[in-house]
């Protein structure tokens, strides 16, 4: 794909088009590929939690709620790290900071291969790899999209979002076949393995902005010098944070996408496996059925990224959050020992909506947060992922004292037509006239 304009038109780059010569592609969307690449070894990782939580409690007789409790650390670190790690991209360029954050999860991934203590999980597994993983959040993907695409906004960043289910099809199919045929520690040196073999793609094909490659933004008209680097991160984080924070519109982005954290990372993909398994169903089987949702998480994600950029966000916020509670509600009812059409039915419907919230939010954030929109977003995904860490610690305390995850079920339901309705009552904020963008063929 290539970018004209109505003038007799530089290429985007600001380099003028060799006549007769076919156009190159753009140069964003190579470093869109590879931040796709990046996010799928990403998901090796968030994959593995939900199958560890049966087999490390029965070699070690940790409870549920004690495992949990590492995952929710993991996953609060996760989202806790994300503003501040968007923040360092400005400071120290965006190769670092993923490089970094690569090579942290690979020594948090191997170390836990010889733990023997819980709180040596909780270290490895909860703090170095959630601190990881945090710096690779959601968050990368908002800052490359804002810096390198003008055009298509809504469309690569369904597709980047897309990129954590396509990886935890591709990953957690083979680390449950392991965990069950050959034990967890095979599975936690794979994610390490799967770590550092993305490094090497971050380091020689990612660029941090497009005036490093001579070149505009895809999709506009005008060249965009890179800015300098920008000092005091922590500061700038909780500047934004501080700023944001004087908004309802935040503190209701932040309010259901917490529950959106808790519906889905903490809820279905920590806990579904052994809600399963308590109802006889092979642990393959589920997590089969975790994988289904991968394939559907990308076409419905990345429609999301297509609806967004026609549709109100609010609206299909308040679609997406009302269609998951709903289905949530019928979910005790489905678990069964062997997959049956019904259950297939809910993996479909689930899998479309699992993260399909992303895009809209993003937007919101965007048009709501300008400039430091990447590092709003990124304690927005910090609320998503303290919801996720609540839901993975008290539904790990629910089953030991319940003997089942139905009452889970439920609260979550009831809690995603919460965030519908705050979803709605968001306000659409008057914005001025957009910059001018090329027209894209």
């Amino acid at each position: 794909m290539t970018q004209t304009s109505q003038a007799p038109a530089p290429a985007a780059g600001g380099v003028p088009a060799t006549p007769g010569r076919r156009p190159r592609p753009h140069r964003a969307w190579a470093v869109a590929a590879v931040t796709f690449v990046t996010l799928i070894g990403a998901a090796a990782f968030a994959s593995l939690p939900g199958l560890l939580i049966d087999p490390l409690h029965s070699e070690f007789g940790w409870s549920r709620g004690m495992i949990g409790l590492a995952v929710s650390i993991n996953l609060a670190l996760y989202g806790i790290t994300a503003p501040f790690a968007a923040a360092l991209m400005d400071r120290f360029g965006i190769r670092r900071v993923v490089v970094c954050a690569l090579l942290t999860i690979a020594l948090g991934a191997a170390l836990t291969v010889s733990m023997t203590q819980v709180w040596q999980l909780i270290l490895c597994w909860g703090v170095l790899v959630g601190l990881g993983s945090g710096s690779m959040a959601l968050a990368f993907a908002a800052t490359v999209t804002n810096r390198w695409f003008v055009a298509r906004r809504g469309l690569v960043t369904g597709v980047l979002t897309a990129a954590g289910a396509a990886g935890q099809l591709v990953f957690l199919p083979l680390l449950s076949w392991i965990t069950e045929n050959h034990g967890w520690r095979p599975a936690a040196a794979i994610v390490a393995g799967a770590a550092v073999s993305v490094v090497p793609f971050v380091w020689f094909l990612l660029r941090d902005h497009p005036a490093d490659v001579g070149l505009a933004p895809y999709g506009a008209t005008e060249f965009v010098p890179k800015p300098p680097p920008v000092s005091g991160a922590a500061v700038r984080a909780l500047g934004a944070l501080r700023e944001a924070s004087r908004t309802g519109t935040f503190w209701l982005l932040a309010g259901s996408f917490a529950i959106c954290g808790a519906s889905t990372n903490g809820l279905v993909k920590t806990h579904f496996v052994p809600a399963a398994h308590d109802h006889g169903m092979p642990v393959t089987a589920a997590a089969s059925l975790l994988a289904v949702i991968g394939i559907f998480d990308i076409a419905g994600t990345v429609a999301s990224g297509w609806f967004t950029d026609r549709m109100s966000p609010r609206r299909l916020l308040a679609v997406y959050y009302g269609l998951r509670g709903l289905s949530l509600m019928f979910l005790p009812m489905l678990l069964d020992d062997s997959v049956h059409p019904p259950m297939v039915l809910f993996i479909v419907f689930y899998g479309l909506d699992w993260v399909a919230t992303v895009p809209p939010t993003i937007a919101l954030c965007r048009e709501h947060y300008g400039e430091n929109s990447a590092i709003v977003f990124g304690w927005v995904l910090a609320a998503h992922q303290i919801g996720a860490a609540l839901v993975a610690y008290l539904g790990g305390v629910a089953r030991d004292a319940f003997g089942s995850y139905n009452v889970v079920w439920y609260t979550s339901g009831a809690l995603c037509a919460l965030a519908a309705l705050m979803s709605l009552v968001i306000r659409r904020r008057p914005v001025a006239a957009p910059p001018a963008v090329a027209v894209v063929v």
